[in-house]
């Protein structure tokens, strides 16, 4: 079992980390569902912490539709987070129609080497979930897809969650099950879905407010949780 947390700024990495939490996704703009952090922020927060840090990979939060000139600004931030040492980064790509802009996910994944690659949750505005995770699973670099079952919390979605991660199995791609989790439904939700990680913001900080800082005794309770589910 696997928990990783949003991260916005260098403490909340250092609280994430203390309370147990096993990677980092990194990003600015909580409220705005995320974007990419500013350089010196990820710099700092890969040298302040030692479990892998995923960074967000979204040039803004119009939409998951990128244009040239946004691909260029991608392109020139994922070369920056792999030469500050990230362990991966985060990053979705949609068409005007809703389904993968294999193009420009191809031109994205070109440049991120050996970084890991998470499929953040643009997947989830996909009409096809399903059919589009056999399309994700082809891609050697992306190893999990972060999704909420297509609902704005995953807690309405245990059944759809349930039948992604029972296919992802199959396709050896993992799904990263985030989004409305709450600390006290984790061990039903995990037992029902069978996920093996799984994504908290909010849910671990203090009054669970976004903009507030993470609280590092709801990490270690969501830690407990996890390790009470995999028992």
């Amino acid at each position: 079992m696997l928990l990783e947390v949003i991260a916005t700024s260098v403490l909340d990495a250092k609280l994430a980390e203390e309370g147990g939490a096993g990677r980092i996704e990194l990003i600015s703009g909580i409220c705005e569902g995320g974007v990419t952090p500013s350089l010196g922020l990820i710099e700092r927060v890969v040298k302040s912490v030692s479990i892998p840090v995923n960074v967000m990979v979204r040039p803004h939060a119009n939409s998951f539709c990128y244009d040239e000139d946004d691909l260029l600004t991608m392109i020139r931030d994922i070369q920056e987070i792999r030469r500050v040492g990230a362990a991966g980064i985060v990053l979705g790509t949609l068409t005007p129609a809703g389904e993968v802009d294999e193009a420009a996910l191809q031109r994205l994944l070109e440049v991120a080497g050996d970084l890991s690659v998470t499929f953040h949750r643009a997947f989830d505005e996909v009409e096809d979930q399903q059919s589009t995770l056999r399309l994700l699973s082809g891609y050697r670099q992306i190893d999990r897809i972060l999704t909420s079952g297509g609902q704005r919390s995953a807690l309405d979605a245990v059944e759809p969650i349930r039948q992604l991660n029972r296919l992802g199995e199959e396709l050896s791609i993992k799904i990263l099950a985030g989004s409305g989790l709450t600390i006290d439904a984790l061990p039903g939700f995990i037992q029902e879905t069978g996920v093996s990680e799984v994504h908290l913001g909010t849910g671990v900080r203090s009054q669970f407010a976004p903009l507030q800082p993470i609280d590092p005794q709801l990490v270690r309770a969501a830690a407990a949780a996890l390790a009470k589910a995999d028992q």
